[in-house]
């Protein structure tokens, strides 16, 4: 399936998801998760890789070759402190977000699901407070629950190259930003770049809680909001749509900041109205466009 089929149409506030396995062994069965279709190109059958001594994290199986790329292989279940029992035919599903391809081995691939993201329940506060927890939701099925990887956020803890950029000048005067993002390790990111560039940052962990900071009577109206796309209950660009929607918020500026950001998909930003869009972890990139965007509203309102 290509990327740039799979829905055409941004602002319905859904999302194509791909379920695979980990097998735990007969005691504990086989666990369902899911991740977005955006996100793999493909999914190949393992050369039956094994954990790699001296390796810099127990997950990383290795690089296979793959079309004259270089791939890089984890463990899932390592990296999940899962127990996987080896099976024949194991799968790796070749991802590329962050601007990086990168494989994840898996027992195997069942189905491809398309949900609403209103059905997506957050995982409980105490599960998303723990350091290493990557689910950012979970989607009830007929019989079994699939739990959302995070996938940014393994990425970006094995990663000790990120975040290491030079920070852009801070603005003049003091500005509002919203950012509206459900991984825990992302919004303290996003708020500390921003703040260094002399931003106040309020927080949003979807699209509906960001929806009811902006309609709180008498609240602070921030200058920008930043939004990731992959959201439970209201994805960042029906966020936008409503924003532009609203007469009382249609100028405000809007930054889809997400790893599903690519050549093939910003068209689906452009028409929700997003006034910018960066792919993580651009950082840098990030707390620029958002002063530029700003002093760009204020010129025009002053004329």
């Amino acid at each position: 399936m290509a990327q740039t089929d799979i829905l055409l149409e941004a602002g319905t506030n859904e999302l194509e998801v791909i379920e695979f396995l980990i097998d735990e062994g007969p005691e504990r069965g086989r666990s369902a998760f899911g991740v977005n279709v955006a996100k793999v190109l493909e999914v190949i059958e393992s050369p039956g890789l094994v954990p790699l001594p001296g390796a810099p994290h127990p997950c990383f199986m290795g690089t296979i070759p793959l079309r004259g790329l270089v791939l890089p292989v984890l463990d899932l279940a390592v990296w999940l402190d899962l127990p996987r029992v080896r099976q024949k035919n194991e799968v790796i599903l070749v991802t590329r977000f962050n601007e990086r391809t990168t494989g994840f081995l898996a027992t195997g691939v069942t189905h491809i699901h398309r949900v609403h993201w209103r059905d997506v329940e957050p995982p409980h506060p105490a599960l998303a407070r723990l350091p290493g927890n990557c689910i950012t939701g979970l989607v009830r099925l007929e019989d079994h629950f699939l739990q959302l990887l995070d996938l940014e956020k393994i990425i970006f803890e094995l990663d000790a190259d990120l975040g290491g950029e030079a920070m852009p000048a801070p603005s003049a005067r003091r500005l509002r930003a919203l950012v509206v993002e459900d991984s825990g390790v992302m919004r303290h990111m996003i708020r500390e770049r921003l703040a260094a560039a002399n931003f106040e940052v309020a927080l949003a962990g979807n699209g509906q809680q960001a929806l009811a900071a902006l309609g709180e009577l008498g609240a602070p109206r921030p200058d920008i909001v930043v939004s990731d796309i992959e959201m439970p209950l209201m994805d960042g660009y029906t966020l936008t749509r409503a924003i532009r929607e609203d007469p009382r918020l249609a100028t405000l500026p809007v930054i889809l900041f997400s790893s599903l950001i690519t050549d093939d998909l910003r068209h689906k930003g452009e028409s929700v109205g997003a006034d910018g869009q960066i792919s993580k972890p651009q950082f840098v990139n990030l707390a620029a466009l958002a002063i530029s965007l700003i002093e760009a509203r204020t010129r025009r309102a002053g004329n």
